[in-house]
């Protein structure tokens, strides 16, 4: 307690100075790793130089139950498995987050990996923290990066639910996130390419969304060394090879910057830096030009102490350098999104090389570094006025939760939520006749403002004035645009043509919310009408399956609240007709075919008890079962490396299931009582191949195809079918059948094939 003590005053002596950046000790060396004891003081160290009060106790406490907790568990570094949450509460204390937080971090594996519980948690500490480690615990559960769109969007909106009680918890789980990125060189190939594509698509846009520079940055840089290694190691080597060059080149910039700083008597800190290699690797790629041809490779950046201070620098720094035209950004008057506010200006040094310098605050300058987490509402002393700014922060999660209820297509609502947190889409400022600022994608038109204003003024909208002058409803949106909308009363309401005009995510939902409501009825008829033209390219007698009592379970099923809501959802492309279809077939075959007596019911639930395993056909050990008849389900197609289950059917053996089966996720409690263990037998997978299928969405072009087919015939895969769909837009949709050994090697496969030019995504299918 003595070094303690010794810290606590060392902290005292630091908390009267400015903020400047702080050292990071390197967290991810196992060969030579700090010992968990010199991790703690550094963490304590870090929170004394914030935190008011020296009362650690809470900390220490918690440091010694989550020690205990882990004792004899290793990390696959070798390391002891406390470094791990020990170098999350560093992540956290660095972002200078509360105590709650910090015991919260050094707890939030204790509940999922060892045999402490909730409620233990509770006890010994408080419910808040309790709270967090739970919520951290719910959100390591969901898996991301499933291939099934209906599993990933209920994950996601567990995720911002979660968010929505306390921001805290995806705070923690970005410092976890960070840390395992840090460190994910022991892992699997195919196990670094699953979290750096779930940390590019998911973790890394949240951290923008909430200001975290600090964060979002090297989860970029971590991710992309892992998606994209020969392009890391490529951009790496060009950057070192001219780093001194342009190290010496930005030291001369900062030194005559300074110089005329301080001749107009500013308190100013100067800096330069390279930014970070994805933003640079993104420019390249959006621009189509080579690293040197890309202009603010390098950036000063200025900070003072007053937005008066800021503005005066900007003329000291024009009257310097010239300014090369339509590189001047203010988002200190109009601030990204996420609030971020600076002063951007690219100008041209003294030896032609164009770089650019941010002015800023000190205290913008924290925002943008530690984001929400600089001013959130658990922090003590938060007047009104900043609060409200911090709450502002988070209007994008509610709009994200607004989606939620309005929306009950599950693949609307991941492209929703993905334009959304895209974190590079440009912005685009604009203002009412009022004067209010509206911020929407670039590429906007006057729709997008309308619905920007409100639901009501888009649906009735009729036409739009541009700095007072009438201009059509798709004309793009500039930034400084004064926006007029024309409503009326005898508005027919939108047009469908409107969904290919706009833009934002907001105008395209309430579109289409206006069209499912308008034209429910239409919808309905349609639903009936595809039910019926399905049935009858069938066989099938519709007339013995929608009897009232199987369209009940049916619509329950699928969440909806009657069957005519139902029969809505198919007319509009919701749910598809077959689906519905195939389940009134399930339903009214539990009523008339034979049901299993209480002899075969109670041999099911002894099958499941029983101690002994048997092998079952593809490489399947099934708990409890002895020459039993194994199946794979083609709802999901499970192959090795998946999470599986066993389910015990009627007369047909048992059927394969991954664990993130929709088919599992929605049974019933009853069938539930047929789900047994069954795992992968690692010698007998690997004498077998596996029928898998895989949907490749693309832009489509000459020779993409050959591309996709050259990777598979390069890894000697066996193809068993490839089937090509082009739309109207130039959106292609590629569907590949074929055999392979595991699910890491399709991963890897999907993998290279993300890299070929013109991929959007890739998505797996049934078999």
């Amino acid at each position: 307690m003595d070094e303690l003590k010794e810290l606590a005053a060392k902290a005292g002596a630091m908390e009267n100075k400015p903020m400047r950046e702080k050292r990071d000790i390197d967290l991810s060396t196992p060969a030579d790793f700090t010992p968990p004891e010199d991790l703690y003081k550094e963490l304590i160290k870090k929170i004394l130089t914030y935190h008011p009060s020296t009362d650690i106790s809470m900390i220490e406490k918690a440091y010694k139950v989550a020690s205990k907790a882990h004792e004899g568990q290793l990390r696959k570094s070798g390391e002891p498995y406390i470094m791990h949450p020990l170098c999350v509460a560093i992540i956290l204390a660095e972002l200078e987050l509360d105590k709650e937080t910090i015991v919260a971090g050094i707890l939030h594996d204790v509940v999922e990996d060892t045999v402490m519980t909730s409620e233990e948690i509770a006890a010994e500490f408080s419910e808040e923290v309790a709270f967090l480690v739970e919520g951290v615990t719910k959100l390591t559960q969901l898996k991301m990066t499933t291939d099934k769109i209906e599993v990933q969007a209920e994950n996601l909106r567990k995720m911002f639910l979660s968010m929505a009680k306390d921001i805290r918890v995806i705070l923690i789980k970005l410092a976890d996130r960070l840390h395992n990125l840090r460190t994910l060189q022991y892992q699997s190939p195919a196990k670094q390419v699953e979290k750096a594509r779930e940390t590019m698509d998911i973790y890394a846009p949240i951290a923008h969304r909430l200001g975290i520079s600090k964060i979002k940055v090297e989860l970029d840089d971590l991710s992309m060394k892992y998606l994209m290694p020969e392009v890391y190691k490529d951009l790496t080597a060009q950057i070192d090879a001219r780093m001194h060059e342009r190290e010496a080149y930005i030291k001369r910039i900062v030194a005559d910057v300074k110089k005329h700083i301080d001749n107009a008597h500013l308190d100013a800190e100067i800096d330069g830096r390279v930014k970070h290699l994805f933003s640079i690797y993104k420019k390249m790629k959006n621009q189509n030009k080579t690293l040197d041809q890309i202009y603010d490779i390098f950036a000063v950046r200025i900070k003072v102490e007053t937005v008066r201070d800021c503005y005066s620098a900007l003329g000291i720094i024009h009257e310097m350098y010239k300014p090369i035209p339509g590189r001047f950004k203010d988002y200190i008057a109009m601030p990204k999104s996420n609030m971020y506010q600076s002063l951007h200006t690219t100008l041209i040094g003294p030896e032609g090389q164009p770089f650019e310098i941010q002015i800023r605050t000190f205290e913008m300058h924290r925002t943008a570094e530690y984001g929400i987490a600089a001013h959130w509402k658990y922090k003590e002393n938060i007047t009104g006025t900043v609060m409200q700014k911090e709450e502002e922060k988070l209007s994008w999660l509610r709009q994200i939760l607004e989606w939620q209820r309005d929306t009950s297509d599950n693949k609307e609502f991941m492209n929703f939520v993905k334009t959304d947190l895209d974190l590079f889409a440009e912005q685009v400022y604009c203002f009412t006749p009022a004067g209010d600022v509206k911020n929407l994608p670039s590429g906007s038109t006057p729709i997008d403002f309308a619905y920007a204003i409100h639901t009501a003024v888009g649906n009735k909208m009729v036409g739009a004035r541009i700095n007072g002058r009438q201009v059509p409803i798709d004309t793009k949106l500039n930034n400084g645009d004064r926006v007029e909308i024309i409503t009326s009363q005898n508005s027919a309401g939108p047009s469908r043509d409107w969904l290919n005009i706009v833009k934002s995510a907001q105008a395209k939902t309430k579109i289409n919310q206006w069209f499912k409501h308008q034209f429910k009825d239409e919808n309905i008829s349609r639903g009936k009408e595809l039910i019926l033209a399905y049935c009858k390219s069938k066989g099938l007698d519709y007339s013995l399956y929608s009897k009232p009592e199987y369209q009940e379970r049916v619509y329950k099923k699928y969440n909806f609240n009657d069957w005519e809501a139902t029969m809505a959802a198919v007319g509009h492309g919701g749910i598809k007709e077959g689906q519905v279809v195939n389940k009134l077939i399930e339903e009214y075959n539990k009523d008339h075919t034979e049901q299993p007596d209480d002899k075969e019911i109670l041999e099911a639930y002894a099958l499941k008890r029983a101690p002994h395993s048997s092998h079952g056909q593809g490489g399947i050990i099934v708990k409890g079962a002895d020459d039993v008849a194994v199946r794979f389900s083609k709802c999901c197609s499970p192959v090795p490396g998946d999470e599986i289950i066993g389910f015990i059917t009627r007369g047909r053996g048992i059927s394969i299931h991954r664990t993130d089966c929709v088919n599992v996720l929605c049974m019933s409690e009853e069938d539930r009582n047929r789900i047994i263990d069954a795992e992968w037998q690692q010698d007998a997978v690997a004498e077998n191949t596996y029928l898998t299928e895989i949907n490749i969405y693309a832009d489509d072009r000459s020779g993409i195809l050959f591309d996709i087919t050259k990777i598979l015939s390069e890894a000697n895969i066996s193809v068993n079918s490839i089937n090509s769909r082009t739309s109207k837009q130039g959106k292609a949709t590629i569907t590949i059948s074929f055999s392979i050994k595991s699910v890491d090697q399709l991963n890897t496969i999907i993998a290279k094939i993300r890299n070929v030019e013109s991929i959007i995504d890739i998505e797996r299918t049934v078999g």
